[in-house]
């Protein structure tokens, strides 16, 4: 039984213990707080603190449905702390150390005594190394294999990196990033303002092991992720595009093809194709030469597809119609300067205007294109959209080459009838076609929906305002003409598709060598509308230098191909009305 004596006896002693705690922690709390207060506080800054960057996610490339064409993912990089992991193998065994080098080694392929040995010369180097890089640009997949390892002097960092899940399908168009994630081409360049992310920042509080304070991150700046680009594109039908290319342009000998689809409508580009095409996930895999958009890029003359233009303008300026007759001959000299002929000889010809498109004839074009005025017809040909930036905004899109009239001489004057002298990319022509097809009116192509914002609404829409190009009625009677060709032309077999109306025109042209000649190679083209009672879409197949098959006939079935796919795409109703029936010859 404890005596009244002992117990003050246990008292004083508690008391005294208490005095002697508090001084201590007294004195310890004076030391830290007064004499070492400046010390401690800069080694806290210098050495405790670590900020870190908050990435803004790149925004996602979509078509028009909403498929990914370029996304985002997170790569990770693995590294371990040399010092921290010689103190482990110290207090757990040299056998655990192994085991964790070994675990490494065989995830990252590296080999455990890869990694042994990176810890080794490290600390070689600096025995209190913190630092040493096990792999960079790692997928999820092998971040969850190590950080399942759960090894305490193995740390991961992390950051966005650039994907492209179809490969080389829209590749041309969607561009791509460098290794540092700047926009580099296409529309990723073009249209980074709606991707790009804004990083943000956050702060935290390190132990004495290099491992974050639990709640002491701070988020000093929120980071702002990208919008998401909706494009016009179908992007199946942009792979079927590029696959059929890929196999018919080597196999007629040619270097390079384009395949464009716009909707008459509306303006929208469903498909723009191209061979050779580019990988954004292995950009050196493909020639420069052909990283861009070359339909948009690389102006050629059009040859005998920009007769149309011209025809429909005749008829609009009250100058013909489509049974205007003409003698056409194989040659013709203007008696001014102008020397030209036809493709091919032949005695002369009686055909109408619609006879000219059906023969492709460069003669009988410029005899009845000779009626118009030279200005006047350059005003059409400016209101179709030659020469001229679409608006669009692709990088590196060309305006072709529309020369002014004061600037013509006789020679220039005809063959800008039959589409030489005169310069188009296959976007510009595809424009022109379109405003054929529209009754007249050209809508400015579109490649952008807009920005789709992180709460669903969308910014950067597009407003084309329409052209007023030429009348309804010379729009239907020149698709008139143009359906002799698939009705009764020479390539009627591998251009007419059952049950619907097709109106199209064949060109094939020689290109300028740059020296005041041609080269002998041709740059053959198809371009057409369906179905002509209704139009619907607007396809032009252009292939570059075929060497098998040198004329358009190497591009119609490919035409054919294309356009039945398109009407099949989008459900394209058939035809309910008979062709147009005029006359060719008289």
């Amino acid at each position: 039984m404890m005596t009244r004596k002992s117990m003050r006896r246990r008292t004083a002693v508690t008391v005294a213990a208490i005095f002697v705690t508090v001084g201590v922690l007294g004195a310890k709390l004076v030391d830290i707080q007064i004499v070492r207060a400046d010390e401690l506080q800069r080694a806290s800054v210098n050495a405790k603190s670590y900020s870190q960057p908050l990435y803004g996610i790149r925004g996602n490339i979509v078509d028009e449905a909403g498929n990914t064409l370029a996304g985002s993912v997170w790569r990770y990089t693995a590294a371990l702390s040399p010092f921290d992991a010689n103190e482990s193998g110290k207090q757990d065994g040299q056998k655990s150390l192994t085991k964790a080098v070994n675990d490494i080694g065989r995830i990252t392929g590296r080999g455990g005594p890869a990694i042994l040995a990176l810890i080794q010369n490290a600390l070689k180097s600096d025995p209190g190394s913190k630092y040493a890089l096990v792999k960079s640009d790692m997928d999820v997949t092998m971040f969850d294999q190590l950080d399942k390892l759960n090894i305490p002097w193995l740390s991961f960092t992390k950051t966005p990196s650039r994907t492209y899940p179809n490969g080389a399908v829209a590749g041309n168009l969607i561009g791509f990033v460098s290794g540092e994630g700047n926009a580099q081409a296409g529309l990723e360049l073009s249209e980074n303002a709606c991707l790009a992310g804004q990083n943000g920042k956050e702060t935290s509080q390190l132990g004495a092991d290099g491992v974050a304070i639990p709640g002491s991150t701070v988020v000093e700046k929120p980071a702002k992720n990208g919008g998401q680009l909706v494009t016009t594109l179908d992007m199946d039908l942009q792979w079927f595009s590029q696959q059929e290319l890929a196999q018919v342009v080597p196999a007629l000998g040619g270097k390079f093809g384009f395949v464009t689809v716009a909707e008459v409508k509306t303006g929208k580009l469903r498909a723009v194709a191209q061979y050779p095409s580019v990988d954004p996930n292995n950009v050196d895999g493909t020639p420069s030469t052909y990283w861009g958009a070359l339909p948009f890029a690389n102006p050629y003359e059009p040859g005998s597809t920009f007769k149309a233009l011209t025809a429909s303008a005749l008829i609009d300026n009250g100058k013909a119609t489509p049974e205007t007759q003409v003698l056409a001959p194989y040659h013709f000299v203007s008696g001014h300067g102008a020397d030209l002929h036809d493709s091919g000889f032949h005695d002369t010809e009686r055909l109408t205007l619609t006879g000219v498109l059906m023969n492709s004839s460069n003669t009988g074009m410029s005899i009845l294109g000779s009626k118009m005025d030279d200005t006047v017809r350059y005003n059409y040909l400016k209101a179709f959209g030659i020469g001229q930036d679409t608006g669009i905004g692709f990088p590196g899109e060309s305006s072709g080459i529309l020369h002014p009239v004061s600037s013509w001489d006789d020679q220039t004057k005809y063959a800008t009838m039959f589409g030489q002298g005169v310069s188009a990319t296959q976007i510009q022509m595809v424009g022109a076609y379109q405003a054929l097809a529209n009754g007249g009116k050209r809508i400015p192509l579109q490649l952008i929906d807009g920005c789709r914002q992180a709460d669903g609404t969308m910014s950067d829409v597009p407003k084309p305002k329409p052209v007023r190009v030429i009348s309804t009625s010379a729009s239907q009677q020149t698709l008139g003409m143009m359906e002799s060709v698939v009705q009764q032309g020479e390539l009627s077999k591998q251009l007419n598709i059952p049950g619907y109306r097709v109106a199209a025109k064949t060109g094939t042209a020689q290109q300028p060598d740059g020296k005041g000649g041609y080269l002998p190679n041709y740059y053959v083209s198809v371009m057409g509308v369906a179905p002509v009672d209704d139009p619907q879409y607007v396809v032009s197949v252009n292939i570059g230098y075929p060497t098998t098959i040198t004329s358009s006939a190497a591009a119609a079935p490919l035409f054919k191909t294309i356009m039945s796919q398109v009407l099949k795409t989008f459900r394209v109703k058939p035809s309910t009305t008979a062709p147009a029936n005029y006359n060719p010859y008289y």
